[in-house]
């Protein structure tokens, strides 16, 4: 059976925090519960509009982490200047846009080129790995590899969107596909975007894919059942989709 991490991510407890503006939820309390339960890493995205992760939160995360830190920004100076003093373990360049509810769709690394490739550079010579959240797309993952990523994050939106089997096996094959290729390219590939406990055994059964990045479907759920069994849940199903 190979291996398949998970990847937790708790902006959606930084987002009810914020909502009231209080110090409760603490972060540090619900990352350590997390990787109590099985995380393989925490991820987190810092956002330009601040809306739920602040960056007191990186710091003290990065600080008392015992996993890899995932730290989601866009490619902008302040961000690269703040991962090159925070130091993640990893980071991952998303697109963003001040309207949206949640990211929406895949970096445009072909259109992007240059600057994703400065980007990339920066970080791999503070000794950050770098992945770009990208769709599952011939041109953008060669596009990746030639600027010099480490990593790619595939964007399931649209498979865990679909409305119809068919659209979503059309979709899953997209994904199965664009796998295939960037390890091909020699890039690690990992997968996210929403991910739900209904939706996981097929992204999870494709064996190249290294880890998954799940946020908001484990939050919900720990609403009933607590973080730990929401993490522990989601780890188990992922772990019986390789067997």
């Amino acid at each position: 059976m190979s291996l398949i991490l998970l990847g937790v991510n708790i902006d959606h407890i930084a987002t009810l925090r914020q909502v009231r503006g209080t110090s409760y939820p603490n972060l540090i309390e619900a990352a350590a519960m997390a990787v109590s339960a099985g995380a393989d890493s925490i991820t987190l995205h810092l956002r330009e509009d601040r809306r739920h992760i602040q960056d007191s939160d990186v710091s003290a995360l990065k600080s008392m982490l015992t996993v890899p830190m995932n730290l989601e920004l866009a490619i902008t100076d302040e961000m690269l200047d703040i991962a090159g003093n925070i130091r993640p373990q990893f980071c991952c360049f998303v697109p963003e846009r001040r309207e949206e509810l949640t990211t929406e769709g895949g970096l445009d690394v072909v259109a992007n080129s240059d600057r994703v490739r400065q980007a990339c550079n920066s970080m791999q010579r503070a000794a950050i790995r770098v992945s770009l959240f990208i769709d599952a797309d011939s041109d953008q993952i060669q596009a990746a590899a030639e600027c010099g990523a480490q990593v790619i994050e595939i964007h399931t939106g649209p498979y865990a969107d679909a409305i119809d089997i068919t659209t979503r096996e059309n979709e899953l094959h997209k994904i199965t596909d664009a796998t295939t290729l960037a390890v091909g390219l020699g890039l690690q590939v990992n997968a996210g975007h929403g991910l739900n406990y209904d939706n996981i055994h097929s992204i999870a059964a494709i064996k190249e894919i290294h880890e998954l990045n799940i946020g908001h479907a484990i939050v919900a759920r720990a609403v009933f059942t607590g973080l730990g069994k929401a993490v522990s849940d989601m780890k188990m199903l992922i772990k019986q989709a390789r067997t």
